[in-house]
């Protein structure tokens, strides 16, 4: 069936937010100027900051949410379905992990590409299968342990592929490799997210732009009261700033002043995710989870094009086997292989469904 005018939008919107998102992020971090002292131009590597406005980008979701509730309301037939009562602090733990998750990948990003910062995030599928297993009890079919084990290959692929063009590039073989580390390790902390969101939220039937902007209203007080402490920790190398401390926001703020096209790179990001979220809910409820899925691996590939376009990192064509290989693994952990092969073939029961399926819309899809 051919989709509609606004089909063809929210699926746009989907892979064009999704894109800026990633790019906005990178494009801050390129930036070079003076902080508060103004003594020497250096980087702007302000994780935990663009984490806070990744935040509020997702607490903007929630405002979204009851604007939608007051116009439904006010309609002469509703349909809205109101959800059960719960706790909002059950959101906490799964901000939490968010939180922890998107900071790591933030610092991460500052080390290596923004094409691998997206395909390593695909290592989300390995751990988020292996935990449902262990804390829901969940029964994964062959071809999703097929697909683990293929985007287990990819990821190798992937990474050496860094290991290769960090040797062109002139970039520090030692940050390439933490920085990609650092991305994996963070898809542990939003599998466990995850699974946290599928034992204790799901079940109350939450709307989903209500939990993304509740769990970004969590993150972004939390982190920005560690903001404060985070001001006077020492950092020691790890630091880019003038203070050499874990983050001084202050001397963000003074970048800021001083290069404008910072504000408009993190303006892009908070925007961006806003846009996102909503966006790949809309898909899922008007297209398909697996519209979604294809949608969010194009904009790996659209990320890539526009950095080799701005000369952001150098072409190797590891990365290009390494992206068709994590394709084919969330592929076959997604089920989408039975929709090509059989077409109309009945969906996985629910017992044999994984976090990532076809009737699951993740909370937060994008940190």
């Amino acid at each position: 069936m051919a989709w509609t005018s606004y089909q063809l939008i929210l699926a746009a919107m989907m892979l064009v937010t999704g894109s800026i998102n990633t790019l906005s992020a990178k494009w801050a971090d390129n930036f070079s100027a003076k902080g508060c002292n103004g003594e020497a131009t250096h980087q702007f590597q302000h994780p935990f900051l663009q984490a806070v406005g990744m935040f509020l980008g997702e607490l903007s979701c929630l405002a979204v949410f009851y604007i939608l509730v007051f116009k439904d309301r006010r309609s002469p037939q509703p349909t809205m379905a109101s959800s059960e009562p719960f706790n909002s602090l059950l959101f906490l733990p799964p901000a939490i992990c968010d939180m922890t998750g998107t900071s790591i990948m933030y610092v991460a990003l500052n080390m290596t590409s923004a094409s691998s910062f997206q395909m390593l995030r695909g290592a989300v599928i390995i751990f988020t299968g292996l935990l449902s297993v262990a804390f829901l009890g969940r029964k994964l079919e062959c071809s999703q342990w097929v697909g683990i084990l293929v985007t287990i290959a990819g990821l190798v692929v992937v990474g050496l592929a860094d290991l290769l063009s960090g040797h062109g590039s002139g970039k520090d073989l030692n940050d390439v490799i933490t920085g990609d580390l650092l991305i994996i390790m963070a898809q542990i902390i939003v599998s466990i997210q995850m699974v946290l969101e599928e034992k204790f939220v799901y079940k109350h039937n939450v709307h989903p732009l209500r939990a993304v902007g509740t769990e970004g209203l969590f993150g972004f007080i939390i982190l920005t009261i560690l903001l404060i402490p985070f001001y006077y920790i020492p950092a020691g190398g790890f630091s880019n700033s003038e203070r050499g401390v874990l983050e001084d926001s202050l001397d963000a703020f003074c970048q800021m002043g001083r290069q404008p096209l910072i504000i408009l790179a993190l303006m892009g990001n908070i925007t961006s995710i806003a846009f996102f979220n909503f966006a790949g809910i809309s898909v899922t409820k008007e297209i398909s989870a697996t519209t979604r899925m294809v949608l969010d691996s194009l904009r790996t590939v659209v990320i890539w094009v526009v950095s080799l376009a701005v000369g952001w990192e150098q072409f190797h064509p590891l990365q290009i086997l390494g992206f068709v290989v994590l394709l084919f693994g969330t592929c076959l952990y997604n089920g989408l292989h039975r929709k090509l092969m059989c077409g109309p073939c009945k969906e996985q029961s629910e017992e044999t469904q994984g976090l990532l399926n076809e009737e699951r819309t993740v909370i937060n899809s994008d940190s």
